[in-house]
């Protein structure tokens, strides 16, 4: 009977963390997601916020340094995370903030973030969804959906599938060699 109730407890630990990891990064999007659309929200801080530029964990006004924060002390490698931005202040080479290059339809610019560095302005991968309000055609108005998501990978707080055996049930979260990925996004739309 002891064996069994060892397992049936630290099944519980392992699927806590689980939710604990889930609750943490929903919260890190939300909260990212307010602050790129927004920004500061006074008059001196007009400027939309940055992806997180060459250094997104010392950029202090950047979306990817508020989800690092975020992170920090609720998961064991918050900087292991990859944030991606879709926001209005990516600028292209042609100094737009959205663009017309997939389907014709307004996007928002996205830059994906690691702790050492943001990639380069464009599409993104996965590509950012589009508003449907937003202009069909070229030119200024409507509404451009912004978005941050964050993709997290990490091991069970106890290894061993015996002891994860909750874990193994969501398909396509946890793999065979025991990692699991967690991705969470928010959005949010904002006048183009």
């Amino acid at each position: 009977m002891l064996p069994l109730l060892i397992m049936i407890v630290l099944n519980v630990v392992n699927l806590g963390y689980f939710f604990l990891v889930v609750v943490n990064l929903t919260g890190a999007a939300r909260t990212a997601i307010l602050y790129a659309v927004e920004g500061g929200a006074t008059p001196f801080a007009g400027a939309l916020p940055s992806a997180g530029g060459s250094s997104p964990t010392t950029n202090t006004g950047s979306v990817a340094y508020l989800v690092y924060q975020d992170l920090t002390g609720a998961l064991s490698n918050p900087t292991g995370a990859t944030v991606q931005v879709c926001s209005q202040s990516n600028v292209n080479a042609s100094q737009q903030g959205a663009n017309f290059n997939t389907g014709g339809v307004l996007r928002t610019n996205c830059s994906t973030c690691t702790s050492s560095g943001c990639g380069a302005v464009g599409n993104g991968s996965p590509v950012p969804d589009f508003d449907p309000e937003a202009r069909i055609t070229t030119g200024t108005g409507g509404y451009a959906l912004n978005q941050v998501r964050i993709r997290y990978t990490f091991n069970p707080l106890i290894p061993g599938r015996l002891f994860s055996i909750p874990l193994q049930a969501f398909s396509g979260i946890c793999n065979s060699a025991g990692s699991c990925t967690f991705t969470r996004q928010a959005e949010m739309r904002a006048m183009n």
